[in-house]
């Protein structure tokens, strides 16, 4: 079989397919080195595209896991398999897991029918069949399917030299890698439009949109350009209170969510503009500042909110600083996803608020700065002794943070601390940034 023939700034994508808990998740996770995909013995656990990057022998690919393809009559089930069929039109190669115990069933055949429609070349993996005298058994169903199907054992890496091996033999030598650009997450409660305001901004369907709370389990990165700019968003599941998360695959998805925080320069959170703020996003929005990262607050389904109260930008602004108190300088964008309205705003807020993170100044510049604020207020007090401030110094963190070097370090308090940091926003404009302040005892200066 001929290489694949691909555009000079194409990467061939790399489809699995197949019924739920054959596993294809499973596959995915050990040819990709990670843990992306939600791997349980439970069927539906995936109901989103994965994608990763794959890099081995020399060659580069995309590596796609799909949801489980089933005939259930279930909306879930249904809408798995209408976003599979769409998704497979657009990749290169694709790769059928079956399940050897169970053998074949009317199921696998709707599939192959699906796949051979596409006109991909194919690979038919049987997975699960752990004994070497029980292959020639396990391949006699399919053979209708394929003259070379491959048996495999995926717990026990059985199957997977052999895989790499079609697949690396289909595509042409490593390709120039993709920069990720701008990398930043989605995240909020279950319900209020994070997938939807993904679809939006990507202006495909790549993740399942659904009424129902919940949809979404994996963590699922997604790479755009706008305005000539390079961009990774990744769509995350719905985070809920802890005493709400009843569900194995919830706890899972909820670890993905703040994965998903942690490998992002910076975060939307969404929030229902009809429901308005909670404690649950302001619980959120304390952990995407405890992980040090840009955030702005999305206020979706503005079109409704709209309808329900003329003025409902401003009341939203009040509930976000009551509830927000401990970070009321946020950035807000209002967004209707169902609309496609906002977005534009939005993207622009993003590439604005990534300038800010990046902020950086000459060290005569800060401390010219340091000392002026200082002087507007009360100095802090170690006991009888007021503290004394000997310079300021940026790190090299990102959103910026600085060490203030003094003589009394630990009697600078918090309040102090917000103080210094509120002054820096004014003075430098890095409004809705989460700067950090740290106090350190001088080396070079005595008492």
């Amino acid at each position: 079989m001929k290489k694949l023939e691909l555009k000079t700034n194409d990467v061939p994508k790399v489809a699995i397919v197949g019924r739920p808990n054959v596993g294809k998740s499973t596959l995915f996770n050990i040819i990709t080195g990670t843990r992306k995909s939600v791997v349980k013995d439970q069927p539906g656990v995936t109901r989103d595209i994965m994608i990763e990057p794959v890099e081995i022998w020399g060659k580069t690919f995309d590596l796609i896991d799909t949801g489980g393809v089933t005939e259930a009559a279930d909306l879930f089930s249904k809408m798995i398999k209408e976003q599979v069929i769409s998704f497979l039109e657009s990749v290169d190669l694709i790769i059928m897991v079956a399940d050897g115990r169970a053998g074949l069933i009317p199921e696998d055949r709707d599939i192959v029918t699906i796949v051979k429609k596409t006109g991909k070349p194919f690979l038919l993996l049987i997975n699960k069949v752990d004994k070497v005298q029980d292959e020639e058994t396990a391949k006699a169903d399919f053979y209708e399917f394929s003259d070379e199907p491959i048996t495999a054992a995926f717990e026990q890496r059985k199957g997977i030299a052999e895989t790499l091996e079609w697949i690396t033999n289909l595509i042409p030598e490593k390709l120039i890698e993709k920069e990720r650009g701008i990398t930043f997450s989605i995240v909020g409660k279950p319900n209020v439009g994070k997938s939807s305001l993904c679809n939006s901004i990507l202006g495909i369907s790549r993740m399942m949109v659904s009424p129902i709370a919940g949809t979404t389990v994996d963590a699922v990165d997604s790479q755009f350009e706008y305005d000539n700019k390079v961009f990774t968003l990744i769509d995350t599941a719905g985070l809920r209170r802890k005493s709400k998360v009843e569900e194995d695959i919830e706890v899972i998805a909820n670890f993905k969510t703040r994965e998903a925080i942690r490998k992002s320069q910076m975060v939307l959170l969404v929030i229902d503009c009809v429901e308005g703020p909670t404690e649950q996003d302001a619980k959120i929005l304390e952990l995407i500042l405890e992980d040090h990262r840009g955030v702005i607050i999305v206020a979706n389904k503005s079109d409704l909110a709209k309808k329900e109260n003329p003025h409902y930008r401003e009341k939203f602004r009040e509930q976000i600083e009551r509830h927000f108190h401990f970070f009321t300088d946020v950035n807000i964008v209002f967004t209707s996803a169902h609309e496609g309205k906002g977005l534009g705003e939005l993207m622009n807020e993003i590439q604005t608020t990534v300038e800010k993170m990046n902020f950086r100044t000459t060290t005569s510049e800060l401390n010219d700065w340091f000392f002026n604020a200082i002087r507007r207020a009360p100095a802090p007090r170690a006991g009888t002794v007021n503290v004394k401030f000997y310079y300021l110094t940026q790190t090299y963190q990102k959103p910026p943070a600085f060490i203030a070097f003094a003589n009394y370090p630990d009697a600078v308090t918090p309040s102090y601390r917000r103080f210094l940091v509120n002054q820096m926003k004014d003075h430098f404009k890095l409004y809705g940034v989460p700067i950090r302040i740290f106090c350190m005892r001088s080396r070079n200066q005595g008492e």
